[in-house]
């Protein structure tokens, strides 16, 4: 019997401990293909490179494993292999391990998802990895046996063309994560600020920071699931249709 077909992908750049990790578990499912940024791409969301080239060039890390350094975003990196590099379409994508949290409408800025929809839109099963570590040597090993789960599921059982799952882990040890919870995503919200300086020249710029708020208090959350010990999965489509406003906006004058 075939292989599975795996492609690996990320926003952190192709040398990143997460996607290093994940191609580690990758392996023992099937074949790996890994097409990443060769930079870091973090908050790019769904964007696209259309006023510039693109290169992908191969390159060797790991051995055995066929893998390209793409200038372009995460999404561009998923097109890139399903249209040109890779031999067939894959069984699954896989994109991460992020450093740092993709819960809540994190997902919306998101480069690690935005890969992972991108291989919904294509029909492909796929998966988002988070870890809610930033630090460059955030332990990934914690939450191994977890993420080996969700992927052998989802090869088991496949996903709705268009659904994809955003998969988020709390920063503990293997020990204290105490187990995985389907949940919805929490409504929540980041507050900018904008620290407004002059360069040398007296030309204005801005360094833009920020407060995150989660303004929802449900049980069901992945808020509440990482902030209890959880792994939160939600699952997420493209589809952006609030289709239960539908009815009220056709009786509108229009």
């Amino acid at each position: 019997m075939e292989k599975p077909l795996i492609l690996v992908t990320n926003d952190d750049g192709i040398t990143a401990p997460g996607i290093r990790a994940l191609i580690d578990i990758a392996k023992e499912f099937g074949e790996v293909y890994v097409v990443a940024p060769d930079s870091p791409q973090s908050g790019m969301g769904h964007a696209v490179t259309l006023n510039s080239t693109l290169f992908c060039d191969e390159i060797e890390v790991d051995e055995g494993i066929k893998e390209y350094a793409c200038s372009g975003t995460p999404v561009d990196c998923v097109k890139l292999a399903v249209s040109q590099i890779l031999p067939r379409k894959p069984d699954l994508c896989i994109s991460g391990i992020n450093h740092g949290s993709n819960s809540s409408v994190n997902v919306i800025y998101s480069g690690t998802m935005s890969a992972a929809v991108e291989a919904g839109i294509e029909g492909i099963s796929a998966i988002g990895f988070s870890l809610a570590d930033f630090s460059y040597n955030a332990d990934f090993n914690a939450s191994e046996k977890f993420i080996k789960t969700i992927i052998a599921q989802v090869l088991e059982h496949k996903l709705p063309k268009g659904i994809v799952l955003n998969v988020n882990i709390p920063k503990l040890k293997e020990f204290d994560i105490k187990g995985i919870k389907v949940c919805r995503q929490a409504d929540a919200k980041w507050e900018e600020k904008f620290d407004k300086r002059e360069d040398p020249r007296g030309r204005v710029y801005y360094w833009m920071s920020g407060e995150f708020k989660n303004l929802d208090k449900g049980e069901d959350t992945d808020e509440k699931a990482l902030a209890d010990g959880y792994i939160s999965i939600v699952p997420v489509r493209y589809d952006l249709t609030a289709h239960h406003f539908l009815p009220d906006l056709r009786n509108w004058n229009f």
